[in-house]
């Protein structure tokens, strides 16, 4: 069993002020991390800024914690006791393909962090890590997840084999659909809003995760590589010309992003 904190007080000992953008229920947070101490303390400072929070110290405990009663967001120690922390990312993200996942990680080698995003999570941070820091960053992700289910309706955008409906946040290539995570999504209609235009990573972070982002921006690359990679496998299963007028996602060093059309006729 998993304990539970709710609302605690502050340690000013006063009642802390729920977080902005929230009128409702208040967020559930699922923390995974086996070390008592980082453990205590990260659900402490979580439900002292009015987040609900259950404390899980191993990789099983966490799955079947999520499984019971699925959280709005997840911070994962990779580092687990009983279970590899990568696949407990994906598992949770096949549970929670709406979830936001942060992974915990005391390995700072890209290839570790890169994994983690690969496996699902949405960001990391490296311990040890300042408590501000990571509240900032959940506030960031828990606003942007809650803005795009208020998404406004529009026409859906073709662009060669690409369609890309950001009403019913469906993407086709040749006329498959295409699964792709939450954040993928929110990336693609980034710039499927201003095809052939440069736009530059700052510009990218703020609105695909924040305005307020704090922190590294290399979830972007990990993110536009894995766009990359599910559209193009998609078009190569569609088959036809579907890889041919497939746009594509070209880096600017120095810069950011720009989503290049396919050539007009192709």
């Amino acid at each position: 069993m998993c304990p539970r904190a709710r609302e605690q007080l502050s340690q000013t000992g006063t009642e802390a002020e729920p977080t902005a953008g929230y009128t409702s229920e208040m967020p559930r947070l699922l923390v995974i991390e086996d070390d008592a101490t980082i453990g205590s303390t990260l659900s402490s400072a979580l439900a002292a800024n009015g987040y609900t929070v259950t404390l899980c110290a191993t990789g099983r405990a966490g799955m079947a914690a999520a499984r019971a009663d699925a959280p709005d967001l997840v911070l994962l120690d990779l580092g687990l006791p009983d279970v590899d922390g990568l696949f407990v990312c994906r598992e949770l993200r096949g549970m929670l393909p709406s979830a936001v996942i942060v992974v915990l990680t005391a390995r700072d080698a890209q290839l570790d962090i890169v994994s983690g995003l690969e496996s699902g999570a949405d960001d990391y941070l490296v311990k040890p890590f300042v408590v501000i820091e990571l509240l900032a960053r959940i506030r960031a992700h828990l606003r942007r997840s809650s803005g795009t289910a208020a998404e406004s309706a529009s026409i859906p955008l073709q662009f060669g084999s690409l369609r890309v409906d950001i009403a019913s946040r469906r993407v086709l290539v040749g006329g498959a659909e295409v699964e792709l995570r939450a954040r993928e999504f929110d990336l693609l209609a980034r710039f499927a809003r201003e095809p052939s235009v440069a736009i530059r990573r700052e510009e990218l972070m703020a609105d695909v995760w924040d305005s307020n982002w704090f922190g590294s921006t290399k979830t972007l690359d990990v993110h536009v590589a894995a766009l990359r990679r599910r559209l193009r496998l998609a078009a190569e299963a569609a088959g036809g010309d579907a890889l041919s007028t497939l746009p594509e996602i070209v880096t600017l060093r120095g810069h950011g992003y720009r989503m290049d059309t396919a050539p007009a006729g192709s």
